[in-house]
């Protein structure tokens, strides 16, 4: 025989209220439908489970061998009840973000501090890491939201995922300060077709920015030797420091390092595009929200200071 668990509730509360009425109430039901609910129950075992009298309602024995399975049906969703608040109070608060390097350093401390202004009970964590490897870790929902770049074109994305667009970061030609072409005007913009013949460090073959480079090289009928492979903007300006080849970097990540200098590309005019990614249902991450509106706010005032600056001068400012 099975045993219905809204049957046991309603025994229970018989028994705790002493009455057929105050566990109709409890239950927002009219006496009438307790009354119907008691009797059905009693012709399934076959056996009287509630004595009623001048004074209200008692259980029998066999009334309170079923209620008390019943108050423990209500223990235990009380207590889901209260771990499941707590889950959602301290999912509410929390905000895992992910990241890289360049986008770390310009763009998050100050829309994480304001973040924390807002919400000082806030959990936040922050990993750094690829866009291919965010993206999957967001998809996977290992993070709550990820800065990621795109080359060309916009990430793919599974349907439970979008993405804001945030800023646009242009690429830049990194040169060792004794190259031929650092002797140029500040101000003057370096075609790609005159970097023919020179060494290359690029980034590793097979990631998105390879693939733009490459294109951009074919266009300019340039085939680059490549010295060195690199997932860093970081470890390429370091390496053109000493000298041994030039690099394509983002104007993010530029900054002034002994023994290089930088140039804006002319042709082909190459860049970048951060995008804060995320679910789309954020009901559970209420800062994901706030997050990615104070990221696109610090974006925005990233442009209007790169908005007719020099070359030179953002790269001093960000070194």
């Amino acid at each position: 025989m099975r045993i219905e668990p809204d049957q046991l509730r309603m025994l229970a509360l018989v028994g705790a209220h002493g009455s057929l009425a105050g566990a109709a109430a409890e239950l927002g039901l009219t006496p009438a439908a307790v009354t119907g609910q008691v009797a059905r129950a009693e012709r399934q075992w076959g056996v009287p489970l509630v004595v009623r009298g001048s004074r209200g309602a008692r259980l029998t024995d066999a009334g309170e061998a079923l209620a008390s399975h019943g108050r423990e049906i209500d223990a235990v969703c009380e207590l889901a009840e209260s771990q499941m608040s707590g889950a959602l109070t301290r999912t509410s608060r929390r905000l895992r973000i992910g990241t890289f390097m360049s986008a770390a350093l310009r763009v998050l401390p100050e829309a994480v501090t304001a973040l924390r202004h807002r919400h000082p009970e806030s959990d936040l964590s922050i990993v750094e890491g690829t866009s291919p490897d965010l993206l999957e870790r967001v998809a996977a929902g290992e993070l709550d939201v990820a800065v990621i770049g795109s080359y060309g074109e916009a990430p793919t994305l599974p349907a439970w995922l979008t993405a804001t667009r945030l800023f646009r970061d242009p690429l830049v030609l990194c040169l060792p300060s004794d190259h031929r072409l650092a002797a140029t005007p500040a101000d003057q913009r370096v075609r790609m077709s005159q970097l023919r013949g020179d060494r290359w460090i690029a980034i590793l073959a097979g990631q998105a920015a390879r693939d733009q480079f490459d294109a951009a090289a074919a266009a300019a009928g340039v085939e680059p030797g490549i010295q060195f492979e690199t997932e860093s903007y970081d470890v390429a300006q370091a390496l053109v420091a000493t000298g041994i080849g030039v690099a394509v970097i983002s104007q993010m990540a530029a900054r002034t390092m002994p023994g290089t200098t930088h140039r804006e590309l002319e042709r082909p005019r190459l860049h970048r595009e951060l995008w804060a990614v995320h679910s789309r249902d954020t009901r559970l991450t209420p800062l994901v929200v706030e997050f990615v509106d104070l990221v696109g706010q610090v974006c925005g005032e990233l442009t209007d200071r790169w908005a007719g600056a020099r070359l030179a001068d953002v790269v001093a400012a960000q070194s």
